[in-house]
């Protein structure tokens, strides 16, 4: 059977209250004795002397037992409470009265005895019992002299023994002992077994209270292990932002890491989707290439003696071309890897931003000019000092130029624009081409995403240019930004560090 935190809270708690309970009552009895023993033996504290300075028997010194018996048992019959013995020097007890059998001792310990005659302070002072063994007993006690000798010298006369008062003897105990089971004891059981029962019932409504949100945040966290943290197939509880209830803490922190997961999972679906999709693309742009270089080359192996010169020079240059569009995809994509791979270093060095500019476009000029696609540099003076990695700038620079000009018709132009602005330098790539769709602008950096710009784009490219240049500005703390209108061209946008 599985117990609860709310019933073990509850069980653990009543047992200590009852083990405190017991403890406290037995304590408070034993108190309540202590204090009864001690106002009582103050109250007859002289009992004994009197009794042994009235009494004639005991006053001239005792010779006739047989008599102080008698004395005792007339004693005893008037106060019921209180047994008397006469016990001599050495504590043996001479006589009493009391039923034959019912005196166990034949002698007491003196000690209590000189103790309370002597110095009376400390009280209670408790004494052997005479009639058990086990118990001692709260008494008043007095020396018995004989009669003195010599009057003139204040003689007391000999030390016969001591008149030894049990306060409190066995019929005192019998009858109390019965009344007190009778009515006290019961009385008092019924308190506290009410008391108990009434804790009981409010600790049960106050653990009830406060583990109740332990038990909705357990039962919170089974339901969303069930639905495999997916917050479509379960509702998160709002809890209230106390920050003096850990418990009500705890289930915000929970919903927090629960959504956070949610995130993550559907991230890691998303990649994978990406990926897979990224990996159908790949395997058809890897495909294209190797079967068109297989064919040219079984038709030249096959029919090497059939061609002419001209074909065998137009099937090697197909050839070619399709091995350098294989080796610029597998470029790519170990680039990509690489820089996904998170062990990329960044080298900052510093240099000039307009010569790495002109140099970039330097590149691309021959190509520019063969697609009839003007190359401009916003200011012509591009006078900028930067501290960055030059070769994954570069990188950068180069995709974004060959990008716009796979895009720019014939006659259009590409303008790279550079300046200053808050201790940043900006750096813009502004074509005339075919422009982005609005929907489509939050996707062109995926990998292996095609725009419908680029469908029917007989120029041939990996689709990874701005992926890469993404991730390479991710690494140089930059980020790129992206402004277009389809039919009316796209402007680029990213900013680094400027050395002052």
């Amino acid at each position: 059977m599985k117990i609860s935190l709310y019933q073990k809270l509850a069980f653990s708690i009543f047992i200590i209250f009852s083990l405190i309970c017991t403890l406290v009552l037995s304590w408070s009895q034993q108190l309540d004795q202590v204090s009864q023993h001690q106002a009582e033996q103050k109250l007859h504290l002289e009992l004994a002397e009197h009794l042994v300075s009235d009494n004639p028997l005991l006053k001239q010194g005792v010779y006739d037992y047989k008599a102080l018996e008698n004395l005792f048992h007339t004693l005893m019959l008037l106060g019921p409470a209180f047994e008397f013995y006469f016990v001599d020097p050495s504590g043996e007890i001479l006589t009493y009265s009391a039923k034959p059998g019912k005196v166990k001792r034949k002698r007491i310990n003196l000690s209590p005895v000189l103790q309370l005659i002597e110095n009376a302070e400390n009280m209670p002072i408790y004494g052997d019992d005479p009639r058990n063994f086990d118990k001692l007993k709260i008494f008043s006690a007095a020396p018995v002299y004989s009669a003195p000798t010599n009057i003139s010298q204040n003689d007391n006369g000999k030390l016969q023994g001591y008149l030894y008062v049990i306060i409190g003897g066995e019929v005192y105990d019998t009858v109390f002992s019965r009344i007190k089971s009778n009515d006290t004891l019961l009385i008092t059981a019924s308190w506290l077994l009410a008391a108990l029962v009434f804790l009981f019932i409010i600790l049960l409504l106050l653990l009830r209270y406060f583990t109740k949100p332990i038990k909705q945040l357990a039962k919170e966290i089974t339901l969303i292990q069930e639905a495999n943290f997916d917050l479509q197939k379960v509702a998160l509880s709002q809890w209230p932002k106390h920050k003096s209830n850990e418990v009500h803490m705890l289930g915000d922190s929970l919903n927090t890491i629960v959504r956070l997961i949610h995130q993550q999972i559907n991230l890691l679906e998303q990649n994978d989707n990406q990926r897979r999709e990224l990996l159908t693309h790949l395997s058809h742009d890897l495909r294209t290439p190797l079967a068109s270089l297989q064919g040219y080359l079984e038709i030249l192996t096959l029919k090497k003696t059939d061609l002419s010169e001209e074909q065998q020079q137009e099937y090697l240059a197909i050839t070619l071309n399709n091995c350098k569009q294989l080796k610029h995809l597998i470029d790519q994509i170990f680039e990509l890897a690489h820089l996904e791979s998170g062990r990329v270093s960044v080298n900052n060095e510093l240099f000039n931003l307009g010569e790495l500019v002109y140099d970039v476009v330097a590149k691309f000029a021959l190509k520019a000019e063969k697609s009839k696609v003007e190359l401009i540099i916003k200011p012509k003076v591009c006078d900028f000092k930067t501290l960055c990695d030059i070769a994954k700038l570069e990188r950068v620079l180069s995709n974004l130029i060959e990008n716009a000009l796979r895009h720019t018709p014939e006659n259009g132009s590409i303008t790279i624009n550079v300046f200053s602005k808050d201790t940043k330098l900006t750096i813009q790539v502004c074509d005339t081409g075919s422009g982005i769709k609005a929907e489509e602008i939050n996707y062109i950096f995926d990998a292996r995403y095609r725009a419908s710009n680029a469908v029917g784009n007989k120029k041939q490219h990996g689709g990874l240019g701005l992926a890469i240049s993404k991730r390479l500005l991710h690494i140089l703390n930059s980020d790129i930004k992206v402004q277009s209108e389809f039919g009316q061209g796209t402007q680029f946008e990213f900013s680094i560090r400027q050395a002052i």
